[in-house]
Order: C-alpha cells, then sequence, then structure tokens
C-alpha cells in the first residue's frame, strides 16, 4: 500500500507586542486551545489573542456536504454530523442576530471557533483522530457567559486519517470556483510528484506574498483569512500565508494541516 504523507503549515498568531516584528516574532508557542468553565446550562468563552487546517494524484475538489442524514438541531442551532467519518461536521444557526461559538471537544484536544449568524452551515474539523468529540453550538448571553443551543457528544471512526486534513473548513475556506485553486493548478500543471507539488506552492507563497504589519497590528479577535482576497493583495499576515498554501495544497489532493500558535508576550 503506497504511504501518503500529511503537510503542515503553521500560522503564528502573533499578540500586538510583536506584530511588528513579522511571522518570526519569538515569543512562547501555545496549541489552539480556549479558555472556558462549563455548567448543565452556561458556558464561560474567553476570545484569543487575536485569532489568526509517488504519482501526484490529479487535482481533486472534495467538499463538505451537509447531507442531513445525522443532525442534532435545537433552539434554532444545528450540528449535521453526516459525514463525520471524514473528519468533520458542519454547524449553523438560524435564529436571527447573535454571538455565537462552536467547540469541539476531542479525545484530546479543545477547539473554540466562531459560528456566524449567517443560517448558513459552517464546516468544523474533527482533526482529533478517532475517538468520543463533544460538539457544542453556544450564543453570548453577555460578557464572556454563553447559553447552550444544542450539544452532543459523537463517536467517530475516521475512513481515513488524514481526512480533516483534505477539505476545506472554515480556516482553509475556498470552493472549486476559488482563484486560489486555479492558481495552484497552474503552479502545479507541471508537477509529477505531490512533493513537487509542495515545492510549487511553496515557493509561489514566499517569494510573492509580502509581510502586512499593519494588518498584523490592527487585526482583531475572530479574524478568519479570505484566500482569494490575500491572493489578489499578495501580502497578509501569518495566518494569511498559511491559509493560502494549505487551501492550495488540499485543492491538490495533499492532505494538509494547519497548525495555529501564539508568538509574542501580551
Amino acid at each position: 500500500m503506497k504511504s501518503r504523507r500529511l503537510v503542515i503549515v503553521i500560522a503564528a498568531i502573533v499578540s500586538a507586542a510583536a506584530a511588528a516584528v513579522g511571522c518570526a516574532a519569538k515569543g512562547t508557542p501555545a496549541a489552539p486551545e480556549d479558555w472556558y468553565l462549563e455548567d448543565s446550562s452556561q458556558t464561560m468563552i474567553f476570545d484569543e489573542i487575536i485569532p489568526l487546517s509517488g504519482q501526484s494524484p490529479a487535482s481533486v475538489y472534495l467538499m463538505p456536504e451537509a447531507s442531513g442524514t445525522v443532525v442534532y438541531a435545537k433552539n434554532n442551532a444545528s450540528i449535521d454530523a453526516s459525514n463525520a467519518f471524514d473528519g468533520y461536521v458542519m454547524c449553523k444557526y438560524t435564529g436571527g442576530a447573535a454571538k455565537l461559538k462552536v467547540i469541539v471537544q476531542g479525545p484530546n484536544t479543545k477547539y473554540t471557533y466562531n459560528l456566524s449568524d449567517s443560517g448558513e452551515y459552517e464546516t468544523f474539523p474533527l482533526s482529533d483522530g478517532n475517538g468520543t468529540y463533544k460538539i457544542g453550538v453556544y450564543k453570548n448571553i453577555s460578557g464572556t457567559k454563553y447559553s447552550t443551543l444544542v450539544s452532543r457528544s459523537i463517536t467517530v471512526t475516521l475512513a481515513d486519517e488524514f481526512a480533516p486534513f483534505i477539505l476545506p473548513n472554515q480556516y482553509v475556506n475556498y470552493s472549486a470556483d476559488s482563484e486560489v485553486v486555479r492558481k495552484a493548478e497552474k503552479l502545479c500543471e507541471n508537477s509529477d510528484t505531490e512533493l513537487e507539488k509542495v515545492a510549487a506552492v511553496y515557493d509561489f507563497v514566499i517569494n510573492t506574498f509580502s509581510y502586512d504589519r499593519e494588518k498584523a497590528r490592527t487585526v482583531v479577535s475572530g479574524y478568519l483569512p479570505d484566500v482569494d482576497e490575500i491572493l489578489a493583495l499578495e501580502k497578509g499576515i501569518c495566518f494569511d500565508y498559511s491559509a493560502v498554501m494549505a487551501a492550495m495544497l488540499r485543492s491538490q489532493g495533499i492532505p494538509t494541516k494547519l497548525v495555529v500558535g501564539y508568538a509574542g508576550t501580551a
């Protein structure tokens, strides 16, 4: 059986104190963790300092889908776990304007995400391997107090260990029509192996993009990269670089994990 490799791209989340020195700012790294205190009905959630995923296969456009076969819904919030075996769940809230969070508690790691109030499904990876996950959607009451809208524990057995790292999600957000996908096709058209594709995308990103220091100083909690906009501007922060590279590689069928950490002391 042919072995597969996982490409890892690292996005440094920089504090304002470290923003001036760019992606390589030295500081204390941190895993993408969240801080919350939960009882039976309410949750305390604190935002991160700055929220900043042999022969090469042909391009693939694997897209997440809310199939509707396994759905947990309550209080206008829904969790679609129909394709959990493919490494993701999808969540939405249809109750109007609200500040919302999704918490994915894996076997070993907890992740906190913002959820928009658009009423459309958003994709959240199950990146902690096989095991039991607790998925919850929470609505802000006041300050850092959140009420539980819907919460469910599910047992996940992944069809492929790399499944969570081959699809778009909230951090690595693209579609088959995205400019980053077309650019990746162009960059990789003469590449025969996955390693050559990785090299082509990496060389393009580091030789084309410039670091946006002003954005690093002003980015706010909840920021998510718009990969096509970043590609057009050819500049961004570390999170932007990583999201673009991950989107390009995933669209080429190469499993790519975006790892978020912190730099700086604030």
